[in-house]
């Protein structure tokens, strides 16, 4: 109510700055609110304005007005914010002669081909991409007539296509019937589908639009990868087609957001006056989303300027086309290098029904098909290591100076040796074996010493994400004596079909540990791969206490596989712990000895060896 005051307050504004003269019947607006009430195709939306308009048709003042076309003016304001509906038009045109729709003209079928032709273009892009523009949607009557001719012209040669790029960017004009008609040719003779639903509201009635049964010719099907083009230019009958072949999940709509029209817009004249309304009588709902395109246009898919839609459109379908390589290349890759042989087989199985089920038929960009496989395998596999990575360049190793070395220890250690003696020791990351070796001695010194004699030790591992596994047995043996080599875990190569030993180590650089005195490892769900596997052994073998939350459950480091020359890599754990005598650590983590927030993971520890050392005094 609240907005159709504002077309009263109008009215009444305005009417003051007018000579005092009767322009127009005083019945003018009373005629143009019935018009309105009586034609509009939303009437939910019409609360309030009767009562409004009649209160100003009343108003001697506002029919003073000498300009038709400011009253006009005035009154689409008026109603435009009433109903937030821009489409709503009152003009005053005296001079207008309503438009008689255009008859079939009465030419052969050939020649009436041949003018239809001038709004039809079609063409064979490269790799057998069909390109058909439409600028005019023609209705069933006129398809009827002139079918069979255009069939053998235009339609034959779309249908041997691969794939369709459906120009719509320029379509502004359109018959209602043409829209069950277009969209059937791209699904199925059955079921008959629910494509639309259409609301006359002059007739009150309510039509369904559903999908033909029967066509002339061959479908194009539902396969083969169909983009629409559009742009602001897109209007009406080519705004419903694209909006329902979206949201069947047929085609992808590539370019700008439609003009938000109508499926119907009628101009009726106010009585004898020289005014006249033009607004909608009719709105679509479409039965899937239950709402419509009307006034808010239809939003692409892939959103992009008019003059671009295009090439982008071309380069979707060029990658649709690599999309069955990129998934039975991934399966293949997944099925005979993951380290459990028979999750891989399964993998490997799922992918290959997604492709044939059509998961990926929608994809428009590589990096969204990478994104879907690497969800797709997560969920199938349950292993977060199992995913597609991006290929990023491997950047040449650094030259490290004595010095640099030292700095670089120290920001990647922490250590301290809290009250009773207890050590303290946090690391975020394992390196490679090689690496750690060539350095062992700077780590010892700086590091090590530090902590190396104290009477027990805290290893902080809630924040450390893993890395190569190389490291593990070097890093285990410093918590076991040198006098008994142990057998830490049994590694399955995948690749290989070898199971190895995990030894701890007889030499190391600098002083052991040992296996008598206390250790406690913290952890979180950040903790992951070679730090889980350190967990693992040491939890295993009853080395230490483990506090904090469940780990990642995350993998082995993973080998990186292209899938051929796709541009698509993967990420594979081909190695997995010895799961002879039970489920291991990947894929569920490990639990902690005593369960705890990772926050409160240190003040427990500590709590737990304060309490033992203050018992032995």
């Amino acid at each position: 109510m609240a907005k159709a005051t504002f077309l009263l307050a109008s009215l009444l504004l305005l009417g003051n700055v007018f000579f005092i003269r009767a322009a127009f019947p005083p019945n003018v607006i009373t005629d143009m609110a019935k018009i309105v009430m009586d034609n509009y195709c939303s009437p939910e939306k019409l609360t309030g304005i009767k009562e409004a308009i009649e209160a100003g048709g009343s108003n001697t003042e506002v029919l003073n007005i000498p300009d038709g076309n400011s009253l006009a003016s005035v009154l689409s304001a008026g109603f435009q914010l009433t109903i937030s509906d821009t489409r709503l038009v009152v003009s005053y045109e005296p001079d207008y002669v309503p438009v008689v729709p255009p008859q079939m003209p009465s030419l052969p079928p050939e020649q009436l081909v041949a003018v239809l032709q001038t709004s039809i273009k079609l063409d064979i892009l490269e790799g057998n991409i069909g390109y058909l523009r439409i600028d005019n949607i023609l209705g069933e009557e006129v398809a009827e007539k002139v079918g069979p001719l255009l069939l053998d012209l235009i339609w034959n040669k779309i249908v041997a296509t691969s794939a369709l790029i459906f120009d719509l960017r320029y379509t502004g004009t359109g018959d209602i019937t043409g829209i069950p008609y277009i969209v059937s040719y791209f699904t199925e003779a059955e079921p008959e589908i629910h494509i639309d639903s259409v609301y006359d509201r002059p007739s009150n009635t309510t039509t369904k639009l559903l999908s033909k049964t029967t066509l002339l010719g061959q479908r194009y099907g539902i396969n083969k990868p169909l983009i629409i083009l559009t742009s602001k230019n897109t209007k009406g009958i080519a705004e419903d087609i694209a909006y329902c072949l979206q949201s069947l999940k047929r085609a992808t709509i590539v370019g700008e957001k439609t003009a938000g029209g109508s499926v119907k817009i009628s101009k009726i004249k106010v009585g004898d006056t020289g005014f006249y309304v033009t607004m909608p009588t009719a709105k679509s709902i479409n039965p899937i989303t239950g709402s419509s395109w009307e006034v808010t246009g239809v939003k692409p898919n892939v959103e992009v300027n008019a003059e671009d839609a295009l090439a982008t459109a071309i380069k979707i379908v060029n990658l649709r086309a690599l999309v069955p390589a990129i998934i039975e290349g991934s399966a293949t890759l997944i099925a005979d290098n993951y380290a459990f042989e028979d999750i891989g087989a399964e993998v490997a199985e799922r992918l290959k029904g997604n492709l044939a089920n059509g998961d990926y038929s929608m994809v428009v960009s590589k990096s969204s098909l990478k994104a879907q496989i690497n969800d797709e395998l997560k969920t199938l596999s349950g292993d977060k290591g199992l995913k597609t990575i991006s290929n990023t360049p491997v950047m040449p190793p650094m030259e490290y100076s004595p010095e640099m070395y030292i700095e670089l220890i120290k920001m990647s250690f922490y250590t301290e040796v809290l009250e009773n003696n207890i050590g303290y020791l946090r690391f975020d990351m394992f390196g490679d074996f090689e690496e750690v070796k060539a350095i062992a001695q700077i780590i010892v010194e700086h590091v090590w010493n530090k902590v190396v004699n104290t009477d027990a030790l805290i290893i902080d591992l809630r924040n450390n994400v893993g890395g190569p596994t190389t490291a593990i047995s070097g890093f285990c043996s410093y918590f076991f004596d040198a006098d008994k080599q142990i057998v830490l875990d049994k590694l399955y190569d995948r690749q290989t079909g070898t199971t190895s030993e995990l030894l701890s180590l007889p030499e190391l650089t600098g002083k052991r540990y040992g296996s008598k005195k206390s250790l406690i490892i913290l952890t979180s769900g950040v903790t992951a791969g070679a730090a889980e596997e350190f967990v693992y052994i040491m939890k295993k073998l009853g080395r230490a206490m483990i506090v904090g939350e469940t780990t990642a459950g995350d993998s082995h480091p993973p080998k990186i596989f292209s899938v051929g020359e796709t541009g698509v890599s993967l990420s594979i754990p081909t190695i997995h712990s010895d799961t002879s005598t039970g489920p291991a650590w990947e894929g569920t983590g490990i639990t902690p000895h005593i369960p705890v927030s990772a926050d409160a993971a240190l003040g427990t520890a500590k709590g737990i060896f304060n309490k033992h050392f203050a018992g032995q005094k």
